[in-house]
């Protein structure tokens, strides 16, 4: 009898080298199952059906606006918008951010970093309910990006002053600061000075609900996270920054380490602002043509974002003083990626549609949310904390609002009072 079943199974195993049809049928075959039915390639069947779906949205998005402006007109517009873009606003922002880096750089080597983190010290605990050297990671993001955070968080001699949960809240924490030095110095070369100090001091208050918020959520969740992170051995003293050498050659080192530090974040800000911000521009304003047509330069497009706003425009108006519903596009965007956001301000600029009240709720919202749409997710899987990303996000997105509220109404405080 068992001769007769081993027989059966080497032709069944024979005829399944010989049809094609057979052994696609046994990879199929599920071994867990009792039943060793065959079971549907469930991957492939949902990519095929993303794919389906992606070209509905892809080719329904790109037809309205083709119906709208004609196809002609559209292709020229995107592509005259992004090389503009590139032009007059991607190397001018690349341009600060080389200043800035080398002016990080130098800041940090010569220990001024070091000092500033010594003055805001005090502050951490009763503002975010962090440990003092935690103001390490705000200096450190504001010079430089969010990443900057991750480095620090990663070292046993900064981490081990941290409890769980307040390690992981770093993650909102240093978000909210992320690219500050570049979007300060860029709001004032444009001459809004005083709405970007007003902004700073937003995204100080939208950082401090996002933290909050993030630490208070974590510990209802998980509440065994109210441990410090690490009983090892480290020092403070051991987080330097100092390189080696005379103070020339220092200062030579620092500017240029520092300056091609700031070429690679302006390079990794091409992507964002010419796909992001054509995009965004080409559902924010009209067309260019006198009497209201299209004549496929850059900046035009099919106003769906200033249309949406505009519905609801006392909404935006009251929480962030906006006067027009196309400067509801400059959030959108800093939703991923900062970079992208502040490339729309030069055209609103030119448009004369924006003021110090705007600058001043660009900059916060600019600063505290930095892209977090686009990092958290990294950020908190490389601290191997992925089930917290949820909570980072809802927490910032509070935070980012907050930021922005608190922007305006401060504006109009020292309005008033000015």
């Amino acid at each position: 009898m068992d001769n007769n079943n081993n027989n059966k199974q080497s032709r069944h195993n024979l005829l399944s080298v010989l049809n094609p049809f057979e052994v696609f049928r046994h990879h199929e075959t599920d071994p867990n199952k009792s039943n060793g039915k065959p079971r549907r390639l469930k991957f492939t069947t949902s990519r095929s059906v993303e794919a389906l779906i992606f070209l509905v949205c892809f080719f329904g998005f790109f037809g309205f606006l083709a119906y709208r402006m004609t196809l002609p007109n559209m292709l020229n517009t995107f592509m005259q918008t992004a090389y503009h873009l590139l032009l007059e606003t991607v190397f001018y922002i690349m341009a600060i951010c080389v200043l800035m880096g080398a002016i990080s750089k130098l800041l940090t080597e010569f220990g001024v970093v070091r000092l500033m983190e010594n003055i805001l010290r005090p502050l951490m605990k009763p503002l975010y309910n962090l440990p003092g050297v935690a103001a390490l990671g705000a200096v450190m993001t504001f010079l430089s990006d969010n990443p900057a955070i991750i480095s620090l968080a990663k070292d046993n001699n900064f981490a081990r002053y941290f409890k769980k949960y307040q390690l992981v809240s770093l993650t909102n924490f240093g978000t909210a600061f992320g690219m500050g030095l570049v979007v300060i110095a860029f709001m004032t070369g444009l001459g809004f000075g005083k709405g970007a100090i007003v902004g700073l001091l937003g995204a100080v208050i939208g950082s401090i609900v996002s933290t909050r918020i993030m630490q208070r959520s974590t510990l209802k969740s998980y509440p065994e996270m109210d441990s410090p992170v690490t009983d090892e051995a480290g020092t403070e003293q051991n987080i330097s920054f100092k390189s080696e050498g005379s103070i020339f050659q220092r200062f030579l080192n620092a500017m240029l380490d520092g300056g091609k530090s700031g070429v690679g974040i302006g390079v990794a800000i091409i992507p964002g602002v010419l796909c992001i911000s054509t995009i965004v521009m080409m559902l924010t304003f009209g067309p260019a043509g006198a009497n209201g047509e299209y004549t496929g330069v850059a900046y035009e497009g099919v106003p769906v974002i200033t249309w949406l706003a505009d519905k609801i425009n006392v909404v935006f108006y009251w929480l962030f003083g906006f006067e027009s519903g196309a400067l509801v596009s400059f959030p959108i965007t800093a939703l991923g990626a900062v970079g992208a956001a502040i490339g729309l301000v030069p055209r609103f600029v030119s448009e004369g549609i924006i003021n110090g009240n705007a600058i001043a709720v660009f900059t916060a919202m600019g600063m505290c949310w930095s892209g977090y749409l686009s990092t958290h997710t990294a950020m908190l899987d490389s601290l191997g904390y992925r089930k917290l990303i949820g909570k980072a996000i809802g927490a910032h997105t509070v935070g980012g609002l907050c930021a922005g509220i608190a922007a305006h109404w401060l504006w109009v405080l020292l309005a008033l009072v000015f």
